[in-house]
């Protein structure tokens, strides 16, 4: 799992580019309170823990493409009006070629 976080922070960075005027917060506010709440305990367990198969790691590497996808949705809604549309377009095109290549992702991530 240690191994995708780059990767999804590079394709989120990607999405949020076509947003360069929009604001510092692209985290959704009931997002943010429950990442508060988890920063002040420290971090939690289950981020050093490794996926142990190949299923849990495609499903937190789906769950991770999704997070970035709703990053940058909100990053291109506070954006300009004038560039929301292609920002969007952008994202969800971002979104579903991740996804198709979800198990080729994995795969190149998690090599032994």
């Amino acid at each position: 799992m240690a191994h995708i976080r780059p990767l999804i922070i590079g394709m989120a960075m990607a999405c949020v580019a076509c947003a360069a005027q929009a604001t510092d917060q692209t985290t959704p506010p009931q997002n943010a309170q429950l990442q508060q709440a988890e920063i002040a305990k420290g971090d939690p367990a289950r981020w050093y823990q490794d996926d142990a198969t190949a299923a849990a790691q495609l499903r937190t590497l789906r769950k991770e493409i999704g997070a970035a996808l709703a990053e940058a949705n909100l990053a291109c809604k506070q954006g300009p009006a004038a560039e929301r549309n292609r920002c969007m377009q952008e994202a969800r095109a971002t979104y579903k070629q991740d996804m198709a290549n979800a198990a080729q992702i994995r795969a190149e991530n998690h090599q032994h």
